[in-house]
């Protein structure tokens, strides 16, 4: 994504607050204010004591750089960027809806078929012009991570090693899919022992249509391999899909609703690799069956989404400490 340097100077006066005290509706921020700024983005951008403009339409370009999922969707980061300087709060000169400052924003994005708009949750959006879509800032598991985050992989990394599948599940799992809007989350089979046909985990989803989707999850702790003779602490990836076949093929009681329903989609997670040759086999299993109802995630995919989620590591992933020196880098 590439904007005109004309738009970018533009955004980057907003963002250092460079206007005359009567149309100033932008906070002016210093050079070390400009770094807490990008710092809040959870971003390693720290100014480096040039012209302010110039380099915060720099790091503007960086950022629009970042790797989207379309040709006209913008990087999370950049629609960060615009609700966080948008944020009611920093009014300045005007009421909490903005409209002085959301005027003179608009003047810049236009010129690239973008507008900026409040939603009822008082929090600024970009939408594209030409096709209407809106860009939502979310968790983006492949964006580039900041240092802390980095380091926080690190430490998960660390905990993912020395943990037993339960720990797995019920410190790892079960925050992530909670906080990625699962609920009524339910696990067991470990410590009982009693849970068939491998279901570690089952859990609901909401539809924005108020339709229901149920869940269930086998999770492994080391890697899933295809070999005829499977390392110890290994799993075979066909024994795992057997398993999430036969969580598809049996039923699970919800008692929210007081009746046994059917799992709709099973998760098969892996606390390490998958490797290739696994994913070959589940991948041409799948497509020979037509079956879009298993899905699979390995370490990366827990570690990166654990990481943009936000989430606190558990207990015994934090430094020997117990504490950070300077406060969580989160």
């Amino acid at each position: 994504m590439e904007f005109r340097k004309r738009t970018l100077r533009q955004l980057a006066d907003m963002i250092c607050g460079n206007a005359t005290s009567e149309d100033a509706h932008f906070l002016y921020r210093t050079s070390s204010s400009l770094t807490e700024f990008f710092e809040d983005l959870d971003t390693d951008y720290r100014h480096d004591g040039s012209t302010r403009r110039d380099w915060v339409a720099d790091v503007l370009t960086q950022i629009l750089q970042e790797p989207t999922t379309g040709a006209t969707t913008l990087p999370d980061t950049f629609s960060r960027v615009i609700s966080h300087l948008m944020e009611p709060k920093d009014a300045l000169n005007e009421g909490t809806d903005r409209p002085g400052a959301l005027s003179l924003l608009n003047v810049a994005l236009e010129r690239e078929q973008y507008e900026a708009f409040y939603g009822p949750d008082q929090i600024c959006y970009l939408r594209h012009l030409p096709t209407n879509t809106i860009a939502i800032p979310g968790p983006n598991p492949h964006r580039p991570f900041s240092a802390a985050e980095r380091e926080r992989r690190e430490l998960l990394i660390a905990y993912l090693d020395t943990s037993s599948e339960d720990q797995l599940i019920e410190e790892v799992l079960l925050p992530l899919f909670r906080q990625l809007g699962f609920h009524r989350i339910t696990a067991a089979g470990h410590k009982d022992k009693s849970l068939e046909y491998g279901k570690d985990v089952w859990m609901r989803y909401t539809l924005p249509s108020q339709h229901v989707l149920y869940f269930g999850i086998q999770a492994k702790k080391g890697k899933l391999d295809s070999s005829g003779m499977t390392k110890t602490g290994n799993a075979n990836v066909a024994e795992i899909h057997n398993q999430a076949l036969m969580m598809l093929g049996h039923e699970i009681f919800d008692p929210e609703i007081g009746k046994r329903v059917l799992v709709d989609h099973a998760f098969i997670v892996a606390g390490g690799e998958i490797t290739k040759q696994a994913r070959n086999w589940l991948g041409n299993k799948l497509d020979a069956a037509k079956r879009s109802q298993i899905l699979f995630m390995d370490r990366d995919d827990i570690l990166n989404l654990y990481v943009v989620t936000n989430l606190p590591l558990p207990n015994d992933a934090l430094p020997a400490t117990g504490t950070w020196p300077d406060g969580p880098p989160f």
